[in-house]
């Protein structure tokens, strides 16, 4: 229960700040190192269904409409390193409505700035923007099964896998299972 306007703002100042990161909007600045990772395919292979070489300017558009944060079902940030404010990625919440309240996660950290901890509290924050600010329900991921790395993030911010579509993702010659992990707001550990 707030107690006037000190804790609305206390909540306001902390709301897009995480142990690691901060969030801000998409600026112009930032759409070269994103495309640069998007583009790379050893990373690539990672969380796209398809690796293909793409012009720039079409992944910078793809980020300025995953960022555009108007009115509707979704959200997207650059993630900085709240210490540096140097860009280490970037988050979507995407596919948000009624009334399911429902949407999808998704989240992209520079390969020269992974295993630094950035994913899991970028994971973490964004989880609890959409619970806390976006009054969702349920916070979705799919992430390929052989992906370990991002799956052990995921179960440790609390995402729970539910299921496994089999036979889902294309790579290397063979198909790959898909792995869908989710967290409810009501079972979120900081609660919603």
């Amino acid at each position: 229960m707030w107690n006037g306007a000190a804790d609305a703002q206390r909540y306001g100042a902390t709301l897009l700040e995480g142990e690691r990161v901060r969030f801000r909007a998409l600026e112009g600045g930032d759409l070269p190192d994103l495309a640069r990772w998007w583009r790379d395919p050893a990373w690539a292979v990672l969380q796209q269904l398809v690796v293909r070489p793409r012009p720039a300017a079409s992944v910078e558009e793809l980020f300025r409409g995953w960022s555009a944060n108007e009115q509707g079902g979704g959200v997207g940030f650059s993630v900085l390193d709240r210490a540096s404010d140097v860009l280490v990625g970037h988050v979507t919440l995407f596919g948000a409505s009624l009334p399911a309240r429902a949407a999808s996660l998704a989240v992209m950290v520079g390969s020269e700035h992974v295993g630094r901890g950035y994913g899991t509290d970028a994971v973490r924050l964004l989880t609890a923007y959409g619970f806390r600010e976006m009054g969702l329900n349920r916070i979705e991921i799919r992430v390929h099964a052989f992906n370990d790395r991002a799956r052990a993030v995921y179960r440790r911010v609390g995402y729970r896998e539910e299921g496994v579509r089999r036979d889902a993702v294309f790579h290397d010659g063979r198909f790959h299972d898909e792995v869908v992990m989710a967290a409810l707001a009501r079972e979120w550990p900081n609660g919603s």
